[in-house]
């Protein structure tokens, strides 16, 4: 078996995002981290406020930290990375070619995530000059950045500023002016708690805040200044400090806040320190002795004043001033801002924006309205303590009262899948292709998404027509017109215009005939309008004055095609009228006439070429399955220049002229597009010089006859391709995408430009008109959430009722009963409750926080179609769920059960509970509803449930059990105690259960029913943490581990045959055990890194008629699938393709994809289709190169990388 791995969606979490002038303009871009895979720059549209994608990159190795890096003096940021290749990576974006650059890669270490290899930490220092890179543990490199005489950027030999035995929570670039670079560190000397079996030395173990010089004249990096403070410290904030370069004054009085537990200190080297206390929700839920944490934090700087803001754990933004004079400070102030998400990261941009990187659920941008200067909110200043608070004992506890935004407001919402917890493929929307069901994120902001492939369409205006359009069009009057004046509409009698001004009007005074029905429309020259019915042609000049051409008696105009200097008419006599537009805008027909043979069924000629008078070439569809080029040329007028044989009548065509990066990134490639009346649409590339056809692909989109139509996108060129699903041909950052759209099926279309709508499509849906956008170019995904309460464990589809089971629990939190409770147990004790702030909206707020051991969980359903949920059952007494499964009991083969696995007063670490429970619901109301039928008390939590011959397989625990319905309680019936550690995943086949453990890989078990015992006949010879597992046949399984390993395991036929044989009688061939372990061993198969902890895996066809595919999910919110080949052919060039592709393409941060893909063990049988997929990126010359190598044209090459792609969804 081998496997082709291709991401659907890249993994949507940020890790880490930060801001700067990228471009080297004025506009600043924010820089993130995708799932730490992925480099992808983001820029703010100054006239709508929303986030758009400009460019992105594979790294194919993991971001640990990001950072902008500016020289002094200079106007464009440079991105520096730290990552898991043992290298430091300075990289350039290139607006020209928008791509990333690397400018340096310096080696100081091992690859991998090491604990003392530096990558973790990333400071620069604020003037330019150096730039520090830290590991967790022991190791710091400091870096001198200049520039030589070409100005181009250099890098020094690394500097060494080493602590042994050091832990380090975080590292800052200190803000010093011009003086020597300084870093700030944090760090926490561990050589006596090694030394101390007492632990003595343990807890009385100091944080140091630590100042390291980097002394520029001698070269060297020195401690300069040592103190401790307090060991709850997790976070170093830079204050601005130096002179200002224009002024004599002080920027800032430089050093760093020191963010802790409930606290924040100022400190710097001979100055007071302060120390203000972090401000606490007044919540009445809220636990009064639980400590506040900054997670993270942003400083911003403006004219003559800086403030900073920081996060704390439950989402609530501090903003913190410092009041100085020159370098003095005069009081460290605090005060409550908003509440957004928990970020990862949070950037401010000069514009006005606040970016959060949400931690989970979607990344947000938000507008300030205002700074919060002028706000009732309480601030809490150093000055109100002694000493300025100075010191070791707790500060007095400060609080503020939570409310929604006041100083922010959301400009834009970017979708994040991460983390997705389990997912289902399932087509309840009745499509040509499944839809994938997930169910994602934390808490109170977790959904349950359906991913619908397509563009994701605005409709603007839906109107009713007096009856059904076959045709639409738009035009201009005018060339120079900046939209369009007239819509015309064509019934099958007649012809209908209108106008477009403030309102759609008909008018009948366009010099249009209306009685008859219409073939085409087109604004010709500079000012004059032309239409082309069955009988002749209305030339209509600006002055309304009308040239008219008929056809002779007998004939009629079957197609046409026309640009704003050509007009080809096809009669039906089989001859091709052509028309050009002389100097003088006269229409003057050629005076010969073609005569092709053979009926004519469709044509089309391209746009005019700019600086050009005409297009060289006809395209023209005969019905004798054929498409001739003829052409236009004045040496060698109506000749024919090439033909292709196709497999159906051609039903429409389109010829276009569209820049595709991946053929030729200079100039734009004409393309024929040809549909057909088999639902094919084919797409060949029309050779300008020479007017051959060549290098033709081909897709599926329908059932009805291809419609084509050339709409703008963008500016640009783009094909709508109008079948029983229609489909968008266009450009996006420079890469030709071919994506359905999620709309009603289209009966005809044309571009549409208004004031109101200057880049739209108008469309006929049987007799209405419709007027729609495409907002998201750059998504092909269109994503549909429904809220939930809990964050989600697993879910279940019932395919009979179209529905979603889900299971939502979260731990430290308190279920809805406790809550009531303990605000009713407040007000029975006389305190007063602030009702309006525990009304808040959990999901904006977060649930309120409790001590381990208390949970609060729910089970709901969920209308798919609806995107509704039409159920939820609160679960009480503090049982949290963890599984679920839909049977169907043999003893009661009439009803459907749902039954749902609980554990009482869990315990996470370590794993402990009261009780589990087994839940029986009866589902009732066309399964819209449960009733409780029974609880089935067990000894442990049941992780893992599945139907199984009409009974119930569970893994409780360490053990997996079959069990039967009863009437007080589900009856165990067998069960087999052989598991390591605990059930994580169930699947089966027949009489077979495979059954993930979670520390010991996937076992192979059976049940024999004659003796009524689960007997584990084969396991893996790696131990494996599982995370998720599927069966692939009745021998293998593919599953996926918590390291973001996928691998293929699989059982020799002779062993599965004689397991299922058995001919003892008694199973003893399989109780020998070997090598301590089950008798039989599965064999690997495939193995490969996806670097994303996979939470299901699904075998499934993911396109109609296609073949079965492995889907499965990543934590980080990734969605990839792994395409099986079916000719040892594929393998051999897919994987010299890829061979080729690692020496031509290495990665951006300079990690080996060998060795990246088999990160925990050898990469084995699975070619990285990513990495394939650079290959379009590639210049023209190594394409050639390595297509020459391949014994492939570079076409091919491409061709083959489009068609596995297209069979993956």
């Amino acid at each position: 078996m081998h496997l082709f791995n291709y991401s659907l969606l890249p993994s949507s979490a940020t890790t880490v995002a930060c801001v700067g002038q990228f471009s080297g303009t004025k506009a600043q871009e924010i820089c993130v981290a995708r799932g730490a895979t992925k480099i992808e720059l983001l820029r703010t549209d100054p006239q709508t406020g929303k986030l758009e994608s400009i460019a992105n990159a594979e790294v194919f190795g993991t971001i640990r930290s990001l950072a902008p890096f500016k020289l002094t003096g200079g106007t464009k940021d440079y991105i520096i990375i730290g990552s898991d290749s043992g290298r430091i990576v300075v990289l350039e974006f290139d607006p020209t070619t928008n791509g990333f650059n690397k400018l340096h890669q310096e080696t100081y270490g091992r690859s991998g995530s090491r604990r003392i290899v530096p990558g973790q930490y990333l400071a620069t220092d604020p003037k330019g000059r150096a730039v520090m890179i830290g590991a967790m543990e022991k190791s710091k490199l400091v870096y001198i950045l200049n520039r030589d005489a070409a100005a181009n950027l250099t890098i020094s030999s690394p500097l060494e500023a080493h602590k042994q035995r050091a832990i380090i929570h975080s590292i800052v670039g200190v803000d010093v002016g011009f003086e020597n670079p300084l870093f700030a560190a944090l760090e926490v000397d561990y050589g006596e708690s090694d030394n101390d079996p007492t632990g003595e030395a343990f807890n009385a173990a100091e944080k140091l805040l630590t100042y390291y010089e980097l002394d520029l004249g001698l070269n060297h990096v020195v401690r300069k200044w040592s103190e401790p403070t307090d060991p709850r410290a997790n976070l170093l904030v830079q204050v601005p400090g130096g002179q200002s370069a224009t002024t004599d004054k002080f920027d800032g009085p430089s050093g760093v806040l020191v963010c802790c537990e409930d606290h924040i200190i100022y400190k710097h080297q001979g100055v007071k320190e302060h120390r203000v206390p972090i401000p606490k929700r007044a919540h009445p839920l809220s636990d009064p002795e639980r400590g506040v944490i900054i997670t993270s934090a942003v400083m911003h700087k403006m004219k003559g004043a800086f403030f900073f803001l920081l996060q704390s754990e439950e989402g609530d933004l501090f903003k913190v001033t410092i009041e100085h004079v020159e370098e003095e400070v005069q009081a460290v102030r605090i005060k409550y801002f908003d509440t957004v998400p928990v970020a990862s990261s949070l950037c401010i941009l000069k514009s006005g924006f606040l970016f959060v990187a949400s931690e989970f659920g979607n990344q947000q941008l938000y507008q300030f309205e205002k700074l919060g200067d002028d706000d009732d909110e309480t601030e809490f200043s150093s000055t109100d303590y002694d000493d300025f608070g100075a010191g070791t004992e707790p500060l007095p506890p400060a609080w503020f009262r939570p409310r929604p935004l006041e100083n922010l407001a959301l400009a834009d919402e970017l979708d994040n899948l991460s983390p997705i917890i389990d997912s289902k493929v399932a087509n309840f929307l009745g499509e040509d292709t499944p839809q994938i069901y997930t169910a994602c994120g934390r808490g109170a902001r977790s959904t349950v998404r359906i991913l619908r492939q397509g563009l994701e369409v605005v409709e603007a205006v839906s109107s009713e027509l007096p009856g059904a359009p076959i045709a639409v069009w738009t035009t201009k009057i005018k060339a120079d017109d900046e939209y369009d004046a007239y819509i015309i509409l064509s019934f099958v009698n007649g012809t209908l215009v209108l106008s477009i001004g403030d309102t759609i009007e008909e008018v009948s005074d366009t010099g249009f005939i209306s009685s008859s029905p219409t073939l085409g429309v087109q604004q010709l020259g500079d000012d004059a309008l032309l239409q082309i019915y069955p009988r002749g042609i209305r030339h209509i000049l600006a002055d309304k004055r009308v040239n008219e051409w008929k056809v002779g008696p007998g004939q009629t105009i079957l197609s046409c095609t026309t640009n704003k200097r050509q007009v080809v008419v096809a009669l039906s006599t089989n001859e091709i009228v052509y028309f050009e537009l002389d100097l003088d805008g006269q229409l003057n027909e050629y005076q010969e006439r073609k005569d092709m043979g053979v009926e004519i069924l469709t044509m089309s000629i391209a746009e005019v070429p700019e600086g050009r008078q005409r297009t060289p070439y006809l395209a023209v569809g005969c019905a004798d399955s054929t498409v001739r080029i003829i052409s236009l040329d004045p040496d060698n007028t109506l000749e024919t220049l090439s033909l292709q044989a196709l497999t159906a009548p051609p039903s429409s065509i389109v010829v276009a002229e569209i820049l595709d990066a991946s053929i030729d990134k200079y100039h734009a490639t004409l393309f024929v597009n040809i549909g057909l009346q088999n639902g094919v649409l084919l797409r060949t590339v029309l050779d300008s010089i020479s007017g051959q056809l060549t290098d033709t692909r081909t897709r599926f989109l329908g059932s009805r006859p291809v419609q084509l139509v050339r709409v703008p996108i963008h500016g640009s060129s783009a094909i709508l391709s109008l079948s029983s699903r229609s489909w968008l041909n266009y450009l996006h950052q420079n890469i030709l995408q071919f994506t359905p759209l999620i709309f009603d099926t289209l009966d005809h279309a044309w571009g549409f430009s208004a004031e109101l709508c200057p880049e739209g499509l108008i469309g006929i849906v049987g007799n209405s008109l419709r007027i729609f956008t495409f907002p998201k170019l750059g998504s092909k995904v269109q994503q549909t959430s429904i809220p939930l309460s809990y964050t989600p464990r697993k879910m279940i589809v019932n395919p009979e009722h179209k529905l979603i089971y889900t299971v939502e629990s979260d731990h430290r939190t308190l279920g809805a009963s406790a809550q009531q409770k303990l605000l009713a147990d407040q007000r029975a004790a006389g305190m007063e409750v602030d009702q309006e702030v525990a009304d808040l909206p959990f999901e904006l707020f977060g649930l309120p926080r409790a001590a381990a051991g208390n949970w609060g969980s729910c089970v709901r359903i969920i209308d798919p179609v609806e995107a509704s949920t039409v159920f939820k059952l609160d679960l009480e007494n503090n049982e949290a769920a963890f599984s679920v499964a839909l049977v169907k009991f043999q003893a009661q083969p009439e009803d459907l059960f749902l039954v749902v696995g609980t554990g009482q007063d869990t315990h996470l670490a370590p794993r402990s509970c009261k009780s589990g429970f087994l839940h029986t619901y009866k589902v009732v109301g066309e399964g819209r509803s449960l009733e409780l039928l029974h609880k089935t008390e067990t000894d442990d939590v049941p992780t893992a449930l599945l139907a199984f011959q009409g009974r119930l397989a569970a893994g409780v625990g360490k053990s997996l059990r079959i069990y039967d319905i009863g009437k007080k309680k589900l009856l165990r019936k067998a069960e087999n105690k052989s598991f390591a550690t605990m059930v994580t995943t169930l699947s089966t086949q027949g009489s077979r259960i495979l059954v993930g453990d979670v520390q010991e890989s996937v076992h192979y078990a059976v049940y024999k029913a004659p003796e009524n015992r689960l007997i584990v006949f084969a396991d893996d010879t790696s131990p494996r943490w599982t995370t998720a597992a599927t069966m692939v046949d009745y021998q293998t399984v593919a599953a996926g581990d918590k390291f973001g390993n996928l691998f293929v395991n699989r059982l020799a036929k002779s062993v599965s045959d004689e397991v299922d044989d058995d001919p003892t009688g008694a199973s003893i061939m399989h109780e020998k055990s070997y090598l301590m372990g089950a008798p039989h061993k599965t064999g690997l198969l495939c193995h490969y890194h996806v670097n994303d902890i996979i939470t299901s895996i699904h075998k499934t066809s993911m396109v109609a008629g296609g073949r079965d595919v492995l889907l499965y999910t990543g934590l980080l919110g990734s969605v990839g699938v792994l395409v099986p080949f079916v000719s040892s052919e594929d393998v051999d060039f897919f994987s010299t393709l890829e061979m080729h592709m690692r020496t031509e393409a290495p990665s951006l941060v300079g990690r080996d994809h060998l060795a990246y893909r088999g990160a925990y063990a050898p990469v084995k049988a699975v070619v990285d289709g990513d990495l394939c997929n650079q290959y379009a990126l590639l210049s023209m010359q190594k394409q050639a190169q390595i297509a020459q190598e391949l014994d492939r044209t570079t076409a091919e090459v491409l061709k083959k990388g489009e068609t596995i792609a297209a069979s993956s969804w």
